[in-house]
């Protein structure tokens, strides 16, 4: 497999609220293939991860689902934005299969499928459609 699918990236956190750093390191600690090492004075967390098991906008979503406020200046926003189409892209150009949805992202799908017309469905009366 080649070296460049390890990744490592900085996340930054907002200024407010303090002590996100402590807390978002030991969240992503739990999770398998990352590995975590805070830098409080930079208010970041330094993640490193093999890009076929995580993504760093699969790392940054996990934390905002958990409440942690990312940095959201200009810079930071295009940084993040052009590491997450990188990642997609390196994914992409090795064939790897594509990350199932959120269980709950998923099953909002499913309920919104479930109550779409769909199919062989049609609301023309049956005596219409047999006009002849």
């Amino acid at each position: 497999m080649p070296t460049d699918l390890k990744k490592k990236r900085e996340i930054l956190f907002s200024k407010f609220p303090p002590g996100q750093v402590p807390e978002a390191a030991d969240d992503l600690q739990r999770l398998e293939a990352v590995a975590v090492e805070p830098k409080y004075e930079k208010r970041s967390l330094d993640v490193a991860y093999e890009l076929t098991d995580h993504t760093l906008r699969e790392l940054d979503e996990h934390l905002v689902d958990k409440g942690y406020h990312l940095d959201n200046t200009l810079m930071t926003k295009l940084t993040r934005a052009l590491i997450y189409y990188v990642e997609e892209t390196q994914l992409h150009n090795i064939g790897a299969p594509e990350k199932r949805l959120k269980r709950s992202a998923q099953e909002a799908y499913v309920k919104a499928w479930e109550h779409h017309p769909h199919g062989d469905h049609d609301d023309t009366p049956p005596e219409w459609r047999e006009y002849k």
